[in-house]
């Protein structure tokens, strides 16, 4: 099989470029290599036995180009970020995609195409589903709270309250029907999954779409100030630097390993009964960010102990974790776990070079774009403490 990669210089395109041509298909990327993601250009993981193909996936030509032959479209490519050019996100994750479809629909280079895999975000989900340990007994009724505002974190407040109650709500996990996007990145990525599931169905062109939760491993960027935890904890302890841990440090994350990623995206590639739906892919268990970084710093066996101090990233989610059930029913099962991930990730980290300077460029870029902000007052002996997940 004839496959096209979007994406496919990046962190989970290169992998599932790997993972094909080891299964005997032919594959072709198309990538821009943007500065942000590469800033040396084209990395040296790119397979060898790839067709490469410079361009962007705003280009009708780059996409005629690269549809050309294929009988399946892998779309990866994605802007994410915590800048404010919003109408960036909307352009290259929704406007890719309908202009992917426009040119199915009319034929021409991308006639033969029977698949398309479109790779969304958990952050579609928005802040989750949550339950009221008091009111959900009574009436049996989810919230989906809304994104916390400055009022909110500013006065270290980072828990979401019943609205009936009060009363710090719990959270569940989130299955496929949860849709609630909250930022930029995710409303554009929301769009990206409706265009791909209702256009596919309507034009009989099979669709996929793949809700990534925090995927982790090799090969993730060490220069993207979007990535989170794992490149920040991994390069301060590499570099002797204090890690500054937003919040209170126990806020709950999904992280999933970029190997059950990749068998994910191979699982749908072949089996017919994923045509047509959503499906998250995400990790076994929950953590807590800082659980995460205690755990990092035992298997590198570097300590350092983090700043919790106040401070927090503006539009960052509380709590999300994905339910996974619906990718199973494939036959799919993550089976590295986050001490894989850290293993793999920090002999990647060690192999890399001028990466002193990284981490502070980062945070006051985020500082000055107010994206990383203060609190607003001293912590507090009432301060709630976080409640116990249910799942």
């Amino acid at each position: 099989m004839k496959i096209l990669v979007t994406g496919g210089a990046g962190f989970i395109g290169s992998h599932t470029v790997d993972a094909l041509i080891e299964k005997g298909h032919h594959v072709r990327i198309l990538d821009n290599l943007h500065p942000t993601v590469h800033p040396t250009g084209t990395p040296a993981h790119l397979h060898p036995d790839a067709e490469f193909i410079e361009g962007d996936v705003r280009d009708r030509s780059a996409w005629e180009k690269g549809l050309e032959g294929v009988d399946a479209v892998y779309h990866l490519a994605a802007y994410q970020d915590y800048l404010t050019d919003f109408s960036t996100f909307i352009d290259v994750n929704a406007v890719s995609t309908a202009l992917l479809y426009e040119i199915l629909v009319e034929g021409g280079a991308g006639v033969g195409v029977g698949k398309v895999i479109v790779a969304a975000s958990q952050a579609v989900m928005g802040e989750g589903r949550y339950q009221c340990p008091s009111c959900f007994p009574v009436h049996g009724r989810y919230e989906y709270p809304e994104i916390r505002l400055e009022a909110q974190l500013a006065q270290r407040r980072w828990e979401h309250r019943c609205p009936r109650c009060g009363q710090a709500m719990r959270w569940t996990a989130s299955d496929e029907s949860v849709v609630n996007p909250c930022n930029p990145y995710a409303i554009s990525k929301n769009a990206q999954e409706r265009i791909a599931v209702q256009l596919g169905k309507r034009y009989q062109i099979p669709s996929v779409v793949m809700r990534y939760a925090i995927v982790q491993g090799p090969r993730q960027s060490v220069y993207n100030a979007y990535s989170g935890a794992m490149r920040i904890f991994a390069l301060s302890l590499l570099l002797d630097r204090q890690p500054i841990i937003f919040e209170d440090g126990r806020q709950v994350r999904d992280f999933v390993n970029i190997g059950d990623v990749v068998d994910a995206n191979l699982q749908v590639l072949d089996d017919p009964r994923a045509d047509g739906q959503v499906f998250n892919v995400g990790g076994t268990r929950a953590w807590t960010v800082l659980d995460f970084y205690r755990t990092m710093e035992t298997i590198v066996e570097k300590w350092i102990e983090p700043r919790v101090d106040g401070f927090y990233r503006y539009g960052d989610t509380r709590h999300i974790f994905s339910d996974t059930a619906k990718l199973a029913q494939l036959g799919w099962r993550p089976d590295r776990g986050v001490e894989t991930s850290i293993r793999q990730y920090w002999t990647f980290l060690q192999q890399q070079e001028n990466l002193p300077g990284i981490l502070e460029y980062a945070e006051s870029h985020m500082k000055q774009l107010n994206v990383i902000r203060p609190v607003a007052s001293p912590p507090s002996a009432s301060d709630p403490a976080t409640p116990d997940k249910e799942s």
